[in-house]
């Protein structure tokens, strides 16, 4: 039960006025725009695109602006307005096969079809602080150029990728030419995947209802979990068959034109994880697969998508339910920070009524306790007389 706060709208007001002078900070120095965190912030803007559900680049920027970098409190501020926005219809299941690929790699072979490209990347930088970027407005030149020259190949190397087939293949066709591991095929007459954002989670949950729950799960929260799931608590020995990041078109059926037109690009990462499957019944030793998805260049939150989407998959494929891992209502009940970030920052509100019936409870427990322990020690204290008198006698 809450308790209404009465006579607080001006401390409300006063609040939200100091809000605004601590986001802005020192007004001596230059506001950040939308379109600095857009272009500058682009890792931060993606996660806040994916957990937002909302492709939308500016929108995301503003939110962490808003939210004052605060990135659960930008997917927050995201996702509130989703709702708001009207349904026009449904797209085509993207093909990241025809991806345009900026980033491309593999940790199970070493020569892949197309090639291995590098592109921007942290995994081999030395982690130290680079005091460099501490020099306000300075442009390396040369860096400059060698970043514009880098780009170009890269370019080049997946046109010409590109040109020497349509699709750049999955590394894990290449198991697949000899049927060692699964492959996800259509299945005739199956039924649509649900919608997660306009229906409620329920269980038991498919796994294109599992994966959409994923997508917008928390990174840290699957982070961890993945990480759970190499330390021995799933089944499960991971090798990353292939993390591709690149442009990909979205196309829609228009009925009033009776075809299918492309209405924009966007940039997504596309994790396939490999892992090995002892087998079970009739099904043969093989790998299988676990999958991650997300919007712009978001390599750790497909990897750990992908780590948790195959140990969910533990019942399926007939294996023990040993962790919570792999756990399918605990993982997916828990995975949502907008959930998560609601339920927790609740206690701050009034539970004034909540906590007055527990301090008359434990006040009144407390009373029994001493009376108990009064009675006791009159007991204790009547015997060791008896005793004693007895003793005399």
């Amino acid at each position: 039960m809450y308790v209404a706060v009465k006579g607080g709208e001006r401390a409300i007001e006063a609040s939200w006025r100091l809000l605004d002078q601590a986001r802005r900070g020192d007004m001596r120095l230059a506001e950040l725009s939308v379109a600095q965190i857009r272009e500058q912030l682009r890792l931060a803007v993606a996660r806040v695109m994916t957990e937002g559900s909302v492709y939308d680049e500016e929108l995301a920027a503003l939110a962490i602006k808003q939210a004052a970098g605060d990135l659960v409190e930008a997917i927050f501020l995201l996702r509130a307005y989703r709702t708001t926005l009207p349904r026009f219809g449904y797209t085509r299941a993207i093909d990241t096969e025809a991806m345009q690929v900026e980033r491309r790699i593999s940790a199970t072979f070493k020569d892949v079809p197309g090639g291995q490209l590098l592109g921007a990347t942290y995994d081999y930088t030395q982690r130290l602080l680079d005091f460099a970027l501490l020099a306000e407005g300075h442009v390396d030149r040369d860096a400059a150029a060698s970043a514009a020259a880098a780009s170009s190949s890269i370019q080049t190397a997946a046109s010409k990728a590109e040109a020497d087939s349509e699709a750049m293949p999955r590394v894990v066709s290449l198991l697949d030419k000899e049927g060692l591991i699964e492959q996800e095929r259509p299945t005739p007459n199956a039924p649509e995947p649900g919608d997660l954002s306009r229906e409620p989670l329920a269980f038991p949950a498919s796994r294109a209802t599992r994966l959409q729950n994923l997508a917008r799960g928390d990174e840290g929260f699957l982070l961890a979990m993945g990480y759970a799931t190499q330390r021995g608590y799933a089944h499960s020995h991971p090798f990353a068959g292939e993390i591709r990041f690149g442009t990909i078109a979205v196309e829609m059926e228009l009925d009033e034109l009776g075809e299918t037109v492309e209405i924009g690009d966007i940039d997504v990462t596309e994790c396939q994880m490999i892992n090995q499957f002892a087998g079970s019944g009739d099904v043969p030793p093989t790998f299988t697969q676990g999958y991650g998805l997300a919007f712009g260049h978001s390599e750790r939150k497909a990897m750990a998508m992908a780590l948790v989407d195959r140990a969910l998959r533990a019942e399926e494929l007939g294996e023990t339910l040993a962790s919570p891992t792999q756990d399918i209502e605990f993982m997916l009940s828990h995975s949502d920070n907008v959930e998560a970030s609601g339920f927790v920052q609740h206690l701050k509100l009034p539970h004034y009524v909540d906590f007055q019936s527990e301090l008359e409870l434990v006040r009144r427990l407390r009373a029994q306790h001493a009376a108990h322990s009064e009675d006791q020690g009159t007991n204790q204290r009547l015997d060791q007389t008896n005793g004693q008198q007895e003793q005399a006698a």
